[in-house]
């Protein structure tokens, strides 16, 4: 994983009006690559989903299932992880705590 391709990654905000339960996260997915390090434009049918986002919602957790992850971390998750919930015209991914591979950690200036 290149981390140097979220040094610039903004987070969006989240949405207002939903609640989640227990270890459930809202992600909003990165954008897709439009271009190779060579110039090259990728068409929209051979993009590679993005496996990273922001946590824009996250449920309480429990005593089974502890929440380890806040609003406006950046993690990474596998390829077919998450339910895509369209809400207010963003595709936004619903998963589970656990399917979290990991946090990334960007350096602040």
């Amino acid at each position: 994983m290149n981390l140097s391709a979220y040094k610039d990654a903004k987070f969006p905000g989240a949405p207002e009006g939903i609640q989640l339960s227990e270890d459930r996260l809202l992600v909003l997915p990165l954008e897709a690559e439009e271009k190779t390090k060579g110039g090259i434009i990728i068409p929209d049918s051979v993009k590679e989903k993005p496996r990273a986002g922001w946590v824009c919602l996250a449920g309480p957790g429990s005593e089974d299932y502890p929440m380890n992850y806040k609003v406006g971390d950046l993690i990474f998750y596998g390829k077919y992880t998450g339910s895509e919930f369209p809400l207010n015209g963003q595709e936004y991914l619903l998963m589970r705590a656990a399917d979290i591979m990991g946090q990334i950690k960007l350096k602040t200036k």
